[in-house]
């Protein structure tokens, strides 16, 4: 296993159990020796699943089939089965069967329909899954599915993570208490495009299916849409979320469940950031003053995707004359003169010009932190928008340059 991130959280959170759901994790062997690499999670009869999913030309057989099943309403069971160390992508119509074997595997030990069967793998890309390693662990998954192993599970679906990645909230609904829990991994080959990781998300709540997914499409763009670690998007990503109705209604947008899954899908973008290959600090990007808040995005993208910018934050070197770089190339509306930049409350530029009461050494030990706030006021408009990253180091290299070894 890689070495822990040194912006990892201090612990896991303690993930409770979601009534109605059930979790199990085996070692089946895809690509890893002596760990866990699937998981499995059940639900009960009358559960709502809904998803968001890479928009990859290339994105993996398990994308494509979840994809064309995710539209559809039941009051069956379900069931999502993940495994890491092979992401079944460009595998052709290999890659296809191999999907479909491990659904009607699943869909037979856990007495649901094949259509409630949702599977995600994460990995090398280009190889083809050895199916037949996970559908000999069913039977045994299906014999240890018990109430809570969230934790095991985020654990299960990891590939280059150097931490397990889960987050909780509660929110109370006509005086009744709402859980909703997550796990998710990623690590690298993270950019917005749905950005590249697994998460799954579960809650005891009960909501229909299209106001779920409305939810998670807008919550997505402000979440796992607004980090990059590389600037590269997989062909794998895929957020699963189910809701059992085993409590309260949910009825309506923009209350405090919409607002507490936000919080908590927030938790986990961020959390997959401070895991980026080889990161050493953590970025936030505010962007302002924008002609639009689609322009604003433009800038805060170009940033965080900046080798130059990522690689100087990484030497904890105050090179600004590389964000002006990265606001020119974004193809935003942007004028010279009208320009601000600031590191934290340092004003660096503003007018066209370095700020004159802005000195190197300010900037050079405001580096130095493990956290960074980059903030760039287009002073053109109202448009607004924030992104995090992480910078760029020769650990990135190392682990990459030999990751299928």
């Amino acid at each position: 296993m890689p070495a822990l991130s040194p912006l990892a959280p201090e612990r896991f959170p303690e993930l409770p159990a979601i009534d109605g759901l059930r979790l199990a994790t085996a070692q089946a062997g895809v690509k890893y020796r002596d760990r866990t690499d699937v998981m499995l999670a059940v639900l009960d009869p009358g559960a709502t699943v809904a998803g968001v999913f890479t928009r990859s030309a290339t994105r993996s057989a398990a994308v494509l089939d979840c994809q064309a099943k995710i539209g559809g309403d039941s009051d069956a069971g379900a069931a999502i089965l993940v495994n890491s160390g092979n992401s079944n992508a460009f595998t052709g119509r290999a890659g296809e069967a191999s999907v479909a074997r491990i659904c009607a595997a699943v869909a037979r030990a856990c007495d649901v329909p094949e259509d409630r069967v949702f599977t995600s793998s994460t990995g090398v890309i280009g190889e083809r899954l050895p199916d037949d390693r996970i559908t000999a662990a069913i039977d045994g998954l299906v014999g240890g599915l018990a109430p809570g192993g969230i934790d095991a599970a985020a654990r299960a679906i990891m590939t280059t993570d150097t931490f397990p990645k889960g987050a909780v909230r509660t929110v109370e609904i006509d005086g009744e208490t709402v859980t909703i829990a997550g796990i998710a991994k990623g690590s690298g080959m993270i950019a917005p495009d749905m950005a590249t990781m697994l998460v799954y998300i579960f809650t005891d709540a009960s909501i229909g299916r299209a106001l779920l997914q409305d939810m998670l499409g807008d919550l997505t763009d402000r979440s796992f849409n607004a980090i990059s670690v590389d600037s590269d998007t997989s062909t794998s990503d895929t957020l699963l979320m189910a809701a059992t109705n085993k409590g309260p209604a949910v009825h309506d947008r923009h209350g405090p469940f919409e607002y507490a899954l936000g919080d908590l899908m927030l938790d986990l973008a961020h959390q997959v950031v401070r895991d980026g290959e080889g990161a050493t600090k953590f970025i936030r990007i505010d962007v302002s003053g924008a002609e639009s808040d689609s322009d604003a995005r433009k800038v805060a993208s170009a940033i965080a995707n900046s080798p130059l910018v990522k690689t100087a934050i990484a030497g904890e070197d105050p090179n600004w004359g590389r964000i002006v770089m990265a606001v020119g190339k974004s193809g935003a509306a942007a004028n010279r003169d009208t320009l601000r930049i600031t590191f934290g409350d340092i004003e660096v530029a503003r007018d066209g010009w370095v700020s004159p009461d802005y000195t190197e050494a300010r900037g050079a030990d405001y580096m130095k932190r493990d956290e960074i706030t980059i903030g760039v006021d287009l002073g053109l408009g109202d448009g607004a928008d924030t992104m995090w990253t992480c910078d760029l180091t020769h650990a990135y290299i190392t682990i990459n340059a030999d990751y299928r070894s």
